[in-house]
């Protein structure tokens, strides 16, 4: 016969002690699960990316309805316990009771209140569910809102940056004297808030918290030293208690939490307790990864096999997009302890590690954390550092006389070495699955969970697969730009900028070229970094671009060209019209095509009447179209609100906007724009490297689009209400694509190399650097926004076009 489990609370530590027991006993429990929430077990740790909108609730759902009803659970929630009766072994809440042979509380922890007054007002939450994270995102809709955290611990921090992510303006209020004090040092502090106002997070420390102003709801936050903030909402994220009052009303022993035994019993034999909840041998637990410990011995205790927790270290990392933060044990200053520091003030890199007695028992690290995993685990395991301390600081590639080689180091990190903190995931864990099957990412994740948490380490993880699987698994190798350097696209661009290279001789004797002139491929390359990255000081090469670019036309396969006159935003006039039929006639241009970007393409026509056909045009107020460059081609829209009954607003003036400011500028490769008027999509801005879809509230805007070879849907960079901030974030965008692109990669090539998280963050997040991102542009357009057949059309240009020995019609293409 069945035993019933009652289970109180659909958490992750409760979802995870039911993972394991059923999976080793499918069909011994009766499982009920009661959750005062509506809604089952998701990832809590995930909460921060929903509230910022890079990921959605459905996609941190950790147990949906098919897995409740596959493994049989009863399924209570939005139902409220209210008491637990011991001696009758019944648990009643608000719609029922349920009977139990053994219970597991999982009530998880309640978020503390600072006792000032105002505290009830509407609009003041917590952050600890989906539903506070949905009043957030609900309170960051409405126009100008200013939002308050309280407290800048890992949770207030998270909850400040995706309020940020969403438009608010944030103000961060923290009681010490610098950010996460009972994490970071005061060093990785300062970091850390410097880092947190370039994104614009207002952070004020030192902040003790007076009053909550407001009558009907929220309007203002006093601190002590009479400083008021604004504020729409208020979040307080100062801490967390154990919630304990169902234990408390049962008579269990509680002292901080529900106290538990080695085995997570309670001081009743048949009540177990798991999560944040307990206390345990006078310790409570904030962090996943003993949560899950605790939750394997669950099972194991209920199984009846002999099983005992033993808390291990812990490490925090920081979810905020673009924010590498990492730290573990003690850091604090204690007589008989020395640090080893390391600092890169130009990158934002530091490092700190503390050892005693030849262990290392500390270490912060902020800006680069790739070797976090390999310090945690010299902590947990009391690792005598003698003979590695003149090299500890730069982590295990350097160790044991070897190179800074990634896949060197975690080839000899020991099978025991934890790699995925959330789940405790350690290498062997790893292995043992690649060495039963598993090739990717994706195959890990299912069959380990190892970076199916927060993600973090991710990158870990891939290089165990590499380490382990050698040639069979296939990480893209870094090629060089061609065959007269050993030096990448990326390398390149780094040291032209670093070294304020400014000229194609300066690129190629100071790097080192092979060839004393270049050749085909890198010539076109340089040729656009130069331009992109110094646009007072060096000067377009005509011969190092592809011959399309040269003539200023398509080259057709019968060695005709094609001349594509601009038509801003898709509009065109009579004048223009009848500029394009005279030259049709005058020279005679067999074909004439309607494009796909809403243009007039004139096909066939002969290279020496280009000079002339274009003075012709350009006389009725044409230019180039662009049609053959890397750069902005066409930008294609909808009717909008002019003539279109769905239409919510311009997207013709907006489209006419956007060309006009962004034609003429040279690109890594081709930009495709185009603005729809409503979600309906007539102008089909989806698919474009660059789309702004118009809404009743504003505009949507996304990036990385394709519809050629690889069909690629937009990603959605930002919602603004102002055309003008539309614009803005545009220009910023093209401005950052160009900067640092690989030449000849489409956004959507380049977007997967660089995430968007990091674009958000440096044109949506960093208004400042959106500012000067423009201010480039701008300056950059002073100097080549202009027709290029301003001057050349003229018979004398035909000189002009001469075809470059060294760039042929295949190089073109």
């Amino acid at each position: 016969m069945k035993r019933k489990l009652v289970v109180i609370g659909a958490g992750m530590a409760s979802g995870r002690a039911l993972e394991h027991l059923l999976a080793a006993d499918p069909d011994g429990w009766d499982v009920t699960l009661l959750n005062a929430e509506p809604r089952g077990n998701y990832n809590r740790i995930m909460l921060s990316p929903v509230l910022s909108g890079e990921k959605t609730y459905a996609e941190i759902v950790t147990h949906d309805d098919d897995w409740y009803a596959q493994h049989r659970i009863t399924c209570r929630f939005g139902d409220s316990v209210v008491r637990i009766d011991r001696e009758n072994k019944v648990v009643h809440a608000s719609q029922g009771s349920a009977p139990y042979d053994k219970l597991l509380i999982a009530t998880g922890s309640a978020p503390f209140i600072i006792p000032v007054a105002g505290r009830e007002l509407p609009g003041v939450i917590t952050y600890r569910d989906m539903d506070d994270t949905q009043a957030m995102i609900d309170a960051s809709g409405q126009p100008g809102a200013k939002a308050v955290v309280i407290g800048g611990g890992l949770l207030g921090l998270e909850a400040a940056a995706g309020l940020r992510l969403r438009g608010m303006a944030v103000t961060v209020i923290h009681l010490m004297d610098h950010l996460m004090e009972r994490q970071l040092d005061p060093t990785a502090g300062y970091l850390l808030q410097k880092d947190l106002e370039t994104r614009g997070i207002t952070v004020h420390c030192k902040g003790a918290t007076k009053a909550i102003l407001g009558k009907d709801r929220v309007e203002a936050v006093l601190l002590e030293d009479g400083t008021i903030y604004d504020a729409d909402l208020v979040c307080m994220a100062v801490g967390i208690r154990p919630e304990t009052r169902l234990a408390t009303d049962a008579a269990l022993e509680v002292g901080r939490g529900i106290v538990v035994t080695d085995q997570m019993v309670t001081s009743d034999p048949d009540i177990l307790a798991v999560g944040e909840c307990v206390e345990h041998d006078s310790q409570l637990f904030g962090l996943v990864a003993p949560l899950y410990d605790q939750a394997k011995v669950v099972a194991e205790t209920l199984l009846g096999t002999d099983a005992a927790f033993q808390p291990v270290q812990t490490a925090t990392k920081l979810k905020v997009t673009g924010v590498d933060l990492f730290s573990a044990g003690d850091f604090a200053d204690e007589p008989g302890r020395e640090d080893i520091v390391f600092r890169d003030p130009a990158r934002g890199v530091y490092k700190r590690l503390v050892i005693e007695s030849d262990r290392l028992i500390g270490a912060v690290m902020y800006g680069d954390t790739a070797d976090g995993s390999w310090f945690f685990g010299l902590i947990k395991d009391g690792a005598d550092i003698s003979a590695m301390r003149d090299t500890l600081i730069f982590g295990p590639a350097y160790q044991g006389g070897t190179s800074a080689d990634p896949l060197a180091a975690v080839a000899a990190l020991p099978p025991e070495a934890e790699i995925c903190g959330c789940n405790g995931i350690c290498k062997g864990t790893i292995v043992a699955a690649i060495e039963g099957g598993a090739t990717t990412l994706a195959d890990i994740k299912a069959q380990t969970k190892a970076s199916a948490s927060c993600g973090t380490c991710t990158g870990l993880v891939e290089q165990v697969l590499a380490s382990t699987l050698g040639d069979a698994f296939h990480m893209p190798a870094a090629q060089p730009v061609c065959d007269c350097t050993d030096l990448t696209h990326e390398d390149t661009r780094r040291l032209i900028k670093a070294r304020a290279l400014k000229s194609m001789a300066a690129v190629m004797q100071e790097l080192g070229w092979k060839t004393s002139c270049g050749c085909h491929v890198c010539r076109p390359a340089l040729n656009f970094y130069l331009l992109a990255d110094w646009p007072l000081d060096y000067t377009d090469d005509a011969q190092s671009r592809f011959v399309n670019e040269r003539n200023h036309a398509n080259i057709q396969k019968d060695g005709t060209y094609s001349v594509v006159p601009r038509m801003w935003g898709g509009m065109t006039n009579p004048t223009e019209l009848r500029a394009i039929a005279d030259a049709v006639d005058k020279y005679a241009i067999p074909a004439v095509k309607v494009t796909g970007g809403q243009r007039i393409d004139l096909l066939g026509v002969q290279k020496e009447h280009l000079p002339h056909i274009w003075g012709d045009l350009n006389a009725a107020g044409l230019v180039s179209g662009h049609a053959y460059s890397k750069g902005l081609r066409t930008v294609k829209t909808c009717v909008g609100t002019d003539f279109c009954r769905f239409g919510t607003q311009d997207s013709t003036g907006l489209g006419i906007k956007l060309e006009k400011r962004l034609w003429g500028s040279w690109t890594p490769h081709k930009v495709k724009l185009a603005v729809s008027g409503c979600p309906r999509n007539c102008a089909e801005a989806t698919c474009k490297d660059i789309g702004v879809i118009c809404v009743e509230s504003g505009f949507e805007i996304g990036v990385g689009g394709a519809a050629g070879m690889d069909l690629k849907e937009v990603q959605h960079l930002a919602k603004v209400a102002k055309e003008a901030e539309a614009i803005d974030l545009t220009v910023a965008f093209v401005q950052l694509y160009r900067e640092h692109a690989k030449y000849l990669d489409r956004p959507y090539k380049w977007l997967a190399k660089v995430g968007l998280e990091w674009v958000q963050a440096q044109i949506v997040e960093d208004m400042d650097n959106r500012a000067a991102l423009i201010e480039r542009f701008d300056l950059s357009q002073t100097i080549y926004q202009r027709d290029p057949w301003a001057d050349r059309a003229t018979p004398q240009a035909q000189a002009d076009f001469a075809p470059l020995a060294d760039l042929t019609r295949e190089a073109a293409e």
